[in-house]
């Protein structure tokens, strides 16, 4: 179903090294592509990626098709000018976090489903594990925790939250309670640790790394994937790096 990135009108392509290209339409040359993407701040156009990922899985969990049209005017909107950068860089996003693909189904309407990447046995339904999505998400807040210093506060994290339209004192149509999923369930499950902090009025919480997070990845890999999200190299942060090469040592 993927053809190149020259191909125009193609669907997303895979090349060998994972880092494909999530092209939906015809698009600007890269060149004039890279002059539009210096008009914004790169927090504009990560805004944009968050609300894109966002309104994908939505669809997805739904099993509702994805038209190019909607994507153009629910979420790109006036980005339209960078709008492949905005598209390759969610795509990279589902396929690291979610394991997912959006793939073309309908060539004269542009119409997308996201299907798994994930390799599955004989006769397994076709119907993912809402948990999947619910590791993407922690994997995300780990990341944030760790890029923070290792401990943020709980109104850093909602805030965080909010900037990736998820509001956390709502129900969310892929992860439901959001408070309940990170403070109890994150909790329950080791990945996350809630201390409250001393003398604080109202009562602020401070949000680090829990054990079972610590056993099952490491700060390497965790700089990794936010290198990805970025674009950029883990060595970009020269902090976090050298501390995440000291404890894979």
């Amino acid at each position: 179903m993927s053809q190149r990135k020259r191909s125009r009108g193609s669907g997303p392509s895979q090349a060998d090294d994972g880092d494909e290209d999530f092209n939906l339409s015809p698009t600007l040359p890269r060149s004039q592509v890279q002059r539009n993407l210096e008009r914004r701040s790169q927090d504009q156009v990560n805004q944009k990626v968050s609300e894109l990922v966002q309104f994908l899985l939505v669809k997805d969990q739904k099993k509702i098709p994805i038209k190019r049209a909607d994507i153009l005017k629910k979420v790109i909107r006036e980005y339209r000018d960078v709008y492949s950068e905005i598209v390759n860089q969610a795509g990279r996003t589902l396929q690291q976090v979610f394991g997912l693909q959006l793939v073309e189904i309908d060539t004269r309407q542009h119409i997308y489903i996201l299907t798994s990447t994930v390799p599955r046995t004989e006769g397994e339904n076709l119907r993912r594990d809402i948990q999947t999505a619910k590791l993407g998400l922690l994997m995300v807040i780990l990341s944030f925790i760790f890029m923070k210093g290792n401990s943020v506060k709980d109104g850093a994290v909602w805030e965080f939250l909010r900037r990736l339209r998820i509001q956390p004192g709502e129900r969310h149509e892929v992860f439901g309670d959001i408070k309940k999923l990170v403070t109890e369930e994150f909790v329950r499950q080791k990945y996350l640790e809630i201390t409250p902090i001393p003398l604080t009025d109202p009562p602020e919480f401070k949000y680090q790394w829990g054990p079972r997070a610590a056993k099952e990845t490491s700060k390497m890999d965790v700089l990794r994937f936010v290198a990805k999200m970025q674009g950029k190299d883990p060595m970009y942060w020269v902090s976090q790096y050298n501390e995440a090469k000291t404890t894979t040592l």
